[in-house]
């Protein structure tokens, strides 16, 4: 039985999620933070803080010495995956619960690609214990990276401007529900040696969620559709305009390419069930207004 857990990626936007599911779930939970770690987000978790950084696997050996299983939320997109890997083989770690993304299936030459798909060999070639996580675009409160800025923007400005034709889908997967699997996984052998696509509850196309983002927030828009050419040289130009959101081309490119996974298999393994992207987005509209309402209060 599974007690004693390291999270790596503790203080990021979806770690301090999975690190408050796992206590909730009654886990012993280690944080493996660096010194200059802000470790605020975690405030009220009951956990332990050990130093160490992923750039120094030794730091890491250290940290897992004694630990019934690590959750690596931090990317593999670094390249630490195989040393994270070597770590746990090393501490006599077995159990090991890894985040990946289903960027791995873009037909886009990505810059992290190869290193991702490096990780995965080196995890799946393994004898850990392991389990893959490849999440889709992750959102769900101000924090994250992504679903705050349309949030912004929309709030903001009365005209969208669309990369492409909007028809495209995606599956944006709430933060929560992402947490709460972690959690969910941990102590079942069935999920052993798997991975699995986690996604949001459907595809929606990018001119839904332009859509629904604008309706909760009570906003009326325009959307401006540029073709995909014109939509590259655009998000160069927009780079020189403050208060804008910077996009690169390679999302642009993203945006154009249809992001649709099935999360059957974690349906079945585990009764993954995740919201509806309206129910997830409209908490995190409610967030973001509520922190709106503070700052111009002050």
């Amino acid at each position: 039985m599974i007690k004693k857990v390291l999270v790596t990626g503790a203080t990021g936007f979806t770690g301090s999620f999975v690190v408050r599911e796992l206590c909730a779930a009654g886990y012993e939970v280690y944080c493996f933070v660096r010194e200059s770690s802000n470790t605020s987000v975690l405030s009220g978790c009951e956990v332990t803080y050990v130093t160490g950084d992923l750039g120094q696997p030794s730091s890491l050996f250290e940290a897992l010495k004694g630990m019934d299983a690590l959750v690596n939320v931090a990317s593999i997109g670094f390249g630490h995956g195989p040393d994270t890997v070597r770590a746990c083989e090393d501490a006599g770690v077995k159990r090991a619960l890894f985040f990946s993304t289903t960027a791995v299936f873009t037909t886009l030459e990505a810059k992290s690609k190869e290193t991702r798909l490096k990780a995965e060999n080196a995890i799946t070639g393994s004898g850990l214990e392991y389990t893959i996580f490849r999440p889709t675009m992750i959102y769900g409160t101000p924090r994250d990276r992504n679903m705050i800025k349309l949030i912004r923007f929309v709030d903001r400005f009365p005209v969208v401007p669309i990369f492409g034709s909007g028809t495209s889908v995606q599956q944006p997967v709430y933060v929560r529900d992402l947490a709460r699997a972690v959690a969910t996984v941990l102590n079942l052998s069935q999920t052993f040696r798997k991975d699995y696509n986690v996604s949001g509850k459907e595809p929606i196309t990018y001119n839904e969620v332009v859509d629904t983002v604008a309706a909760l927030l009570g906003k009326r828009v325009v959307k401006i559709h540029l073709p995909v050419r014109l939509s590259l040289a655009a998000v160069n130009l927009a780079r020189a305009i403050p208060g804008l959101p910077n996009f690169t081309a390679e999302q642009v490119l993203r945006l154009n390419e249809d992001k649709a996974f099935s999360h059957e298999a974690a349906a079945d393994d585990f009764r993954y069930a995740p919201v509806s992207f309206r129910e997830g987005i409209a908490a995190e509209i409610e967030e973001y207004q509520m922190l709106k309402k503070g700052d111009e209060a002050s």
